[in-house]
């Protein structure tokens, strides 16, 4: 739906002016006033907007959990607080209907539903030896992108992040960096890049090593 909407929301808003217009049109040349209909117009900008705003990034990324938690990326459910990894690529001729269905074929996508209500996750990240990968964590109630790691962000080498909930007091494993959560529960999507055709079982490899535990309590 994303994809829908970035695609072809001009078009849309396009076509929605103006039959909004041609509305407009037609009860002036019939001598009605339009004072109601541009109340009825403001009154739902006023109200629908902010609703929009409110829930659609709650609405996109909650259809992200329940896909990943009851079919996950094709090969079944994804438990909470596990990351997969897609052993292949999607490439134009995926199906439309894939969860992960961007279009390119120089990807290998990763993808877990976090959940840090009982305690915190450490995420384990081996050493990509300057490969390019990345992992966004997304806040399900902005639908923001609110910590990275990654070549950019992180480098390549190995690593273990911890992954903390709102308000958690804990004291850090030594060696480890913390990454704060404003919520307990996170959408995670991943990106490792592939050279070509006969990379991509190496990329598979060291994709799959990027995994969560709990984290130990002292």
């Amino acid at each position: 739906m994303n994809r829908l909407i970035l695609k072809y929301g001009y078009p849309i808003t396009a076509v929605i002016l103006l039959v909004f217009a041609w509305v407009v049109y037609r009860r002036i040349a019939v001598g009605s006033t339009i004072l109601p209909l541009v109340v009825a117009a403001v009154v739902v900008w006023v109200i629908g907007a902010p609703a929009f705003i409110y829930l659609w990034p709650r609405l996109t990324v909650g259809g992200y959990k329940r896909a990943i938690l009851k079919h996950g990326f094709g090969a079944g459910p994804i438990p909470v607080n596990s990351l997969y990894a897609v052993p292949g690529t999607f490439s134009p001729s995926t199906a439309s209907g894939s969860l992960l269905a961007t279009g390119t074929n120089d990807l290998l996508y990763i993808g877990g539903w976090i959940d840090l209500k009982d305690r915190p996750q450490v995420l384990h990240v081996p050493d990509m030896a300057g490969r390019y990968y990345s992992l966004q964590f997304i806040d399900p109630s902005t639908g923001a992108n609110f910590a990275y790691v990654g070549k950019r962000t992180t480098g390549t080498q190995a690593g273990d992040y911890v992954l903390t909930g709102p308000g958690w007091k804990g004291s850090l494993p030594a060696g480890m960096a913390r990454i704060s959560a404003p919520t307990n529960s996170l959408l995670a999507i991943g990106r490792v890049i592939i050279e070509n055709d006969d990379d991509v079982p190496a990329a598979y490899g060291l994709a799959k090593l990027i995994q969560l535990a709990p984290m130990q309590q002292p």
